[in-house]
């Protein structure tokens, strides 16, 4: 026990700061207990349908309520509309949370699908479910209906659940006809222009005429990543807008030249506004300045009736300390996985994942070694960063992504005359022959990772935004296969470095038995987290960045992505460990620079691109639209895999169990946390 002390500690304070991290957490998202939240699920039109219903605690039949339909958008799931939400449902508003169709918990009816191709599967689960969601909501009897008996309904939704919104408001006043009722009241998207509803036949000038008298809103932000771009402008939608300028915008408030925050009158007889924060896409979601835009739209647009809501001023919002203590939950998630790895690992069966303690490496001295090593790992940290965007955006036949392929046949060639060299009696003929090895087959892979489209095949590969970071994933893995490679030819080779420096080893028993210490460790962190979200609604999050509950159906997904994700930690692993373990970077700052390996590239990149964004209206890659966004959950995912891998490797002696760990764990927490087709 005396041994595990710290250990034991360090699992005590996860504990407690998951425990109360969920509890406070709670206790602001049902606004101090006046609120109800459970998750529900029901059978819609086109499939399941789940959500996370908010319920003040005096709704109900008797006394029914206006009520807000909340969406997230693609990627995303009805916790990102937490902000929303909470403040709306503090106010007296009825709230569903909905996770869209194959987003969370939702899911679609195969049949549904138009085709396996990406529009096929992409059309579908947005065009639909806001309407589907509003079908069910409008015959549930906490919901208010006028004396007509039309219904009390907004629909709010980001991004594509914006388009989703914009959908079911033109869709509702389609059915008007034939039903005799409106089941909308209002709408506000957040984030989304008609450039796809367009493609469904609903642009500008459509939602106009169906507009029916509705209330009606926009918030569109003007560092918007993909919409609300002036039609004049070339060059990527990366760059600042002003979407009242725009003809669309214009034709939709019926006005020549309307300005932002203003209502005006249309000719049906409803009212619209558009809001006009100075924010980029994802930042619409966590902002007080947005969360009281929606506020203040659904305050006025259910002005009539105030008498059954709450009057809140609009800058008087709780939910920020709801996203701070799930984000101390979250790092108390974090801190559970080390010690449970370090107790498994004292088992039967379990322990032979320990290998022994690696021996310290000496560090360089010299100016000349000292700036060498500086410029070799800064090297290695700007590497997979550099060639993000041209493998994400530009893709197989772009300028770049050739150079990789031809610097993979030109590498591959030097490894094949190496192998041959080594071949001759030499004083280092077995790391000679090793390392060219290695080298001919990372540019081998590289070459054909270069020169052959990846995850393509939707039917097989269906999470389309992981499809992306996989292929950036499996080309920077070889990168840095290769780099390595190349030094350890260069510099390692001749000092004597073996796989134990790198903290490989190839007994089966011990690959085994880490495999098997990774699995029970993310069994029981995820049966932690899945009890916090059964008890209290709550998950493990900030932003973007989450650790969510997940349904089975999800698990086919994750084993087809797994093995592109466990080579990239595997490797990156394996870098860690030989560039941290020496004499001057015990302690914290093995762990910076392993950070640093991990994630710094990535942060520069962000840096780069948002900055100049901001300071200049224009980004540095105007084209990087999906590709930025995703970059900014990478981050922290990155830097606590670098963490585990150093934190693991230390306490095993080898790099097997960090790398399990992390290729499982990141590949179900990206799953999670974003579209799945074929659930």
């Amino acid at each position: 026990m005396k041994k595990h002390k710290k250990t034991l500690v360090v699992l005590a304070v996860a504990l407690v700061l998951i425990l109360l991290g969920s509890i406070l957490a709670n206790v602001f998202n049902t606004s101090t207990g006046s609120v109800s939240v459970s998750r529900i699920k029901f059978d819609a039109l086109h499939g399941e349908l789940s959500g996370l219903l908010y319920m003040p605690k005096d709704a109900s039949a008797d006394n029914p309520k206006p009520t807000v339909i909340v969406t997230h958008g693609y990627l995303n799931s009805a916790e990102m509309q937490d902000a929303n939400a909470i403040e709306l449902s503090r106010r007296g508003f009825v709230v569903l949370a909905l996770d869209q169709y194959d987003h969370g918990h939702s899911k679609i009816d195969p049949s549904n699908y138009a085709s396996t191709d990406f529009f096929g599967l992409w059309l579908p689960f947005w065009v639909n479910s806001m309407n589907d969601a509003v079908q069910y909501m409008y015959e549930q009897p906490y919901v208010l209906k006028d004396a007509e008996g039309n219904g009390l309904i907004g629909v709010t939704g980001h991004s594509m659940g914006g388009f989703s919104s914009s959908m079911a408001l033109a869709m509702d006043e389609m059915a008007y006809p034939d039903t005799g009722v409106r089941k909308i009241y209002a709408g506000l998207s957040e984030g989304s222009d008609f450039s796809y509803t367009a493609i469904a036949g609903v642009d500008a000038a459509t939602a106009d005429s169906l507009g029916g008298g509705r209330i009606m809103g926009k918030v569109a932000a003007q560092y918007d990543e993909f919409f609300f771009n002036d039609p004049a402008e070339t060059g990527g939608t990366v760059r600042h807008k002003n979407y009242v300028g725009t003809p669309e915008a214009q034709t939709w408030l019926e006005q020549e030249a309307p300005e932002a925050g203003v209502w005006y009158d249309t000719a049906d007889g409803g009212r619209r506004i558009i809001y006009q924060p100075a924010q980029t896409h994802p930042w619409n979601h966590f902002s007080k300045e947005t969360t009281g835009y929606a506020i203040s739209f659904y305050t006025t647009a259910f002005a009539d009736y105030a008498g059954l809501l709450k009057d809140i001023a609009p800058d008087n919002q709780i939910w920020q300390w709801k996203e701070f203590f799930e984000c101390v939950a979250l790092v108390g998630f974090v801190l559970l996985f080390v010690p449970v790895v370090t107790l498994l690992t004292e088992l039967p069966f379990f322990k032979l994942a320990k290998t022994g303690e690696l021996a310290v490496q000496p560090s360089v001295s010299g100016t000349g070694a000292k700036a060498g090593t500086f410029a070799l790992l800064f090297g290695l940290i700007l590497l997979p960063a550099f060639f993000f965007t041209p493998l994400i955006d530009g893709g197989v036949g772009s300028a770049t992504v050739n150079f990789l392929f031809y610097a993979g046949i030109v590498f591959g060639l030097a490894g094949l005359i190496g192998i041959f060299y080594s071949l001759k009696e030499t004083e280092h003929k077995k790391a000679l022959l090793t390392g060219s090895i290695f080298v001919t087959v990372a540019s081998s892979c590289l070459a054909i990772i270069a020169h052959t489209p990846m995850y393509q095949n939707q039917a097989f590969w269906t999470c389309p935004a992981v499809n992306d970071i996989a292929y950036w994933t499996i080309a920077a893995t070889f990168i840095s296969l290769l780099a390595m490679s190349v030094v350890y030819l260069v510099s390692k080779a001749k000092n004597g470095a073996s796989f134990a420096n790198y903290g490989v080893s190839f007994k089966p028993m011990t690959i085994l038995a880490s495999l098997c210490t990774a699995l029970v460790t993310i069994i029981i962190a995820y049966a932690v987290l899945f009890l916090m979200d059964a008890l209290f609604k709550s998950d493990f999050r900030i932003w973007t960045f989450a650790f969510k509950t997940w349904d089975a159906n999800i698990l086919p997904a994750v084993l087809r992505y797994l093995p592109t994700f466990f080579l990239f930690y595997l490797v990156s692993s394996a870098s860690i460990c030989v560039n941290t373990n020496t004499e001057k970077l015990q302690g914290w700052k093995g762990y910076l620079l392993a950070i640093a390996l991990n994630a710094g590239g990535i942060a520069l990149w962000l840096a780069n691109q948002y900055g100049t964004l901001f300071a200049t209206g224009v980004s540095v890659h105007p084209e990087s639209a999906l590709s930025g966004i995703l970059l900014v959950a990478m981050v922290p995912t990155l830097a606590i895999a670098a963490i585990f891998s150093r934190a693991l490797y230390k306490r095993t002696g080898n790099i097997w169990t960090p790398a399990f760990l992390n290729g499982i764990l990141m590949t179900l927490m990206s799953v999670a946390n974003t579209t799945v087709f074929f659930k």
